[in-house]
C-alpha cells in the first residue's frame, strides 16, 4: 500500500488461515490432555520420579496449548482503531509464557529428583509404565512434527514454539525410557532420580532457548534472508518504469511480513503512474510473500534520498 494507507490493513482478506491455525490450536489441546493421561498413568503405576518428570512436563503442555489457543484467537482479530497494525504480536506472548512455563516444571523436577536421591525409591509395574510411556511418546512426536510444519507454514509462532516444545519433551521421554531400562537392568536406583535430573537440565535449556526466540519477535525481527533476498527479486521485476527502491526494511509480527521501502520515480510522472506501479509492485510482493503488509514511499527523483549500498536499480 501507498503512503495515505499505511498500515491500515493488516490482511483480514484472509481469515481460513487463522481459522484452520485455530483448529490446529484447538486439536493441540486434546493432545495434551490425552498425553497428559498416559504419561500420569505411567507414573501412578510406577512411581517413578523420572516418569513424575515426563508427567509434569505434559502439564505445562496442557497450559501451553491452552494459552496458544488463547494467542492465536486474539492474533486473528482484525485491525482496529486502537490496533490499525492488528494484533498479530500477542501469539510471541504466547511463546514467551511456554518458555517461561517450561522453566517452572524444570525446578519443580529437580526438587522432587532431590527427594528421591535421599531416598531411592523401587520401580513397580515396569513392563506397563514403560508401554504407556512409549505410547504417549509416540503421540507426541507425531504432533510435534505437525504442529512444526503447519506453524511455519501458517507463520504462527505460537504453533511452531509449541512443536519444538513437544519435540524436546519425545527426545527427554526417549532417554526416560532409555535410563529406565538400564536401570531396570542393572538395579541401580538413583539411576532414575539421576535422569529426571538429566531431564530437567535439558528442558530448562530448550525453556530459555523458546523464550529468547520469542523475545526476539517481540522486538521486530527483520525476515530472514530468504524472504529478503525473495522480495528484493519481486521488486526489481515489478518495479518497471520507476528508477529505484532503497531502504528496504522488513519486520515479521506472526504470520504477517511488513515490507517498507523507498520508491524513486522520474520527476514529471504523473501521481497517476506512480500509483499504477506502486499497485503492481504490491501484487507483486503480495503474491510472492503471502501474508505481506507493503508500504511504498514514493519519492521523485529531484527529492529522492541519498543512494545507499542496498538500492535496487530498476
Amino acid at each position: 500500500m501507498t503512503d495515505e494507507g499505511a498500515g491500515m490493513d493488516p490482511r483480514p482478506s484472509k481469515p481460513r488461515k487463522f481459522s484452520t491455525v485455530q483448529f490446529i490450536g484447538a486439536a493441540s489441546i486434546v493432545v495434551a490432555l490425552a498425553v497428559m493421561a498416559l504419561k500420569y498413568a505411567a507414573y501412578l503405576v510406577t512411581g517413578s520420579v523420572a516418569l513424575y518428570s515426563d508427567a509434569l512436563e505434559s502439564i505445562v503442555n496442557l497450559v501451553a496449548a491452552v494459552a496458544a489457543l488463547l494467542a492465536i484467537t486474539f492474533g486473528a482479530r482484525p485491525a482496529d482503531k486502537e490496533h490499525p497494525f492488528g494484533h498479530h504480536k500477542a501469539e510471541y506472548f504466547s511463546a514467551v509464557l511456554e518458555g517461561a512455563l517450561i522453566i517452572v516444571a524444570a525446578l519443580l523436577i529437580f526438587r522432587e529428583a532431590y527427594d528421591a536421591l535421599l531416598s531411592p525409591r523401587d520401580i513397580e509395574a515396569f513392563g506397563l509404565g514403560m508401554g504407556l510411556s512409549a505410547v504417549a511418546t509416540a503421540l507426541n512426536g507425531v504432533w510435534a512434527a505437525f504442529l512444526i510444519r503447519r506453524g511455519r507454514r501458517y507463520r504462527s509462532p505460537a504453533l511452531v514454539a509449541d512443536g519444538w516444545h513437544l519435540l524436546t519433551d519425545v527426545l527427554t521421554s526417549v532417554g526416560v525410557i532409555a535410563g529406565l531400562l538400564l536401570a531396570k537392568a542393572t538395579g541401580i536406583a538413583l539411576l532414575d532420580p539421576l535422569l529426571a535430573v538429566a531431564v530437567a537440565a535439558y528442558i530448562l535449556w530448550s525453556g530459555s532457548k523458546i523464550a529468547m526466540a520469542s523475545l526476539s519477535g517481540l522486538l521486530d525481527e527483520a525476515a530472514d534472508a530468504d524472504i529478503q533476498a525473495r522480495i528484493r527479486a519481486a521488486i526489481k521485476e515489478g518495479g518497471g518504469g520507476a528508477l529505484e527502491a532503497h531502504g528496504v526494511r522488513t519486520r515479521i509480527a506472526g504470520p504477517v511480513v511488513f515490507i517498507e521501502f523507498h520508491l524513486v520515480v522520474p520527476g514529471a510522472m504523473s501521481v497517476h503512474e506512480a500509483h499504477e506501479i506502486c499497485d503492481r509492485l504490491e501484487a507483486a510482493l503480495e503474491a510472492e510473500i503471502e501474508g505481506s503488509d507493503v508500504v511504498i514511499h514514493v519519492e521523485p527523483e529531484h527529492k529522492a534520498e541519498a543512494r545507499t549500498t542496498g538500492a535496487i536499480q530498476l
